[in-house]
């Protein structure tokens, strides 16, 4: 005698949750069979049609009708002790392509790769990029670093970051810098335009038709950026840019300027200059640190936006792309704004020359 199994029972609550694992595109493939199966048994259907409807053996339904029936829809998401796919190497294995990774090279190169490993380990490239995938491993990469070593850092740190953070009051706070060197250059063929499934293009070598200076002065308040081009960068060009902010500002607002340590600043005629209009400040950043002038970011921005892509045939030509740029931004200025403490940096820079002290 045919007999059929009765139907199981099912909440309310158990129903929804077993179809929303059914539809969900991210349930796993095995708990979403187990939940058609329970459902497929709840409406009646008998075990044997269950199992050919489903691709799957009789007593593999009646296996997880059993286990809804004692543990409810939790019981389907239960891995038992010794199922699923064993890992193909050992956690010894995988630390030891870790350290090697990490505290060796390969012989006449600088940095492993995925192959140079692969080999080395006796093991497939995929299992290589897959242990180095888990344990953030990127060895073709490297990022640069430089720890000031000037005498007075915390105290030049203090007060930059403290000039951002607590500015005064009744005054303007200007980052000042020039970018040097800003080259001309003109590429040999006309590049591609982008299309759908294509970046643009251009030539990797170029005609140099010489250089310009860029003096600027980032006004941290509102973003906007007075900039001049020069064609060098002596302490006459630093002078005549000094007027010029001179003028650009109310005679009675104090001036503060974020600079850097380059000798143009601290040039004789210079700090005469200052010493006849007090009302500009002078904060210098830390040797090695020039990432605590925020012109520095807006410099970043005008090279990738403007002048690492283009096409210059003349000086005139890159002075007039960069004077265009300066005049875009500034009718929409955007300011950079510092958010970083001093005990933040100093807590970093601390660790930073921890590492550094024991690796040397």
């Amino acid at each position: 005698m045919n007999r059929t199994a009765a139907p199981l029972l099912l909440t309310a609550e158990q129903s929804r949750t077993l179809q929303a694992w059914v539809r969900a595109k991210n349930t796993p493939q095995g708990i979403a069979l187990r939940a058609r199966i329970v459902l497929a048994a709840a409406q009646g259907a008998p075990n044997r049609r269950i199992a050919k409807d489903l691709g799957v053996s009789r007593p593999t339904v009646l296996l997880w009708r059993s286990r809804f029936q004692e543990g409810g829809a939790n019981a389907l998401t239960h891995i038992g002790k010794g199922r699923g796919r064993r890992p193909t190497y050992t956690a010894e294995r995988v630390t030891q392509i870790v350290e090697a990774t990490t505290q060796t090279k390969p012989r006449g190169s600088t940095h492993w790769s995925t192959r140079t490993m692969a080999k080395a380990q006796g093991v497939s490239k995929a299992t290589i990029q897959r242990i180095w995938s888990a344990h953030g491993l990127q060895p073709h990469r490297t990022q640069s670093f430089k720890l000031s070593k000037d005498p007075r850092f915390t105290e030049k740190l203090i007060d930059v970051v403290g000039l951002y953070l607590n500015p005064p009051d009744k005054a303007i706070i200007l980052c000042v810098d020039e970018k040097t060197q800003i080259q001309a250059l003109q590429r040999t063929q006309p590049g591609l335009p982008m299309k759908k499934g294509r970046c643009g293009t251009m030539t990797h070598d170029y005609k140099r038709h010489g250089t310009t200076t860029l003096f600027a002065a980032l006004n941290v308040l509102d973003g906007k950026v007075i900039g001049e081009c020069v064609p060098r960068h002596r302490h006459q060009e630093f002078l005549r840019f000094l007027r010029r902010l001179d003028g650009e500002f109310p005679q009675d607002v104090t001036l503060h300027m974020v600079l850097d340590n380059y000798a143009t600043h601290s040039e004789p005629r210079v700090k005469a200059w200052l010493a006849r209009h007090p009302r500009f400040q002078l904060h210098f950043t830390p040797t090695g640190s020039s990432w605590l002038n925020l012109v520095e970011r807006w410099f970043r921005e005008i090279t990738e936006k403007r002048i690492r892509r283009g096409n210059f045939e003349s000086v005139p030509e890159l002075i007039a792309a960069i004077e265009d740029y300066l005049a875009a931004t500034n009718e929409d200025p955007k300011p950079f704004v510092w958010r970083a403490s001093v005990e933040t940096i100093l807590n970093k820079l601390a660790k930073s020359k921890a590492t550094y002290e024991t690796l040397h």
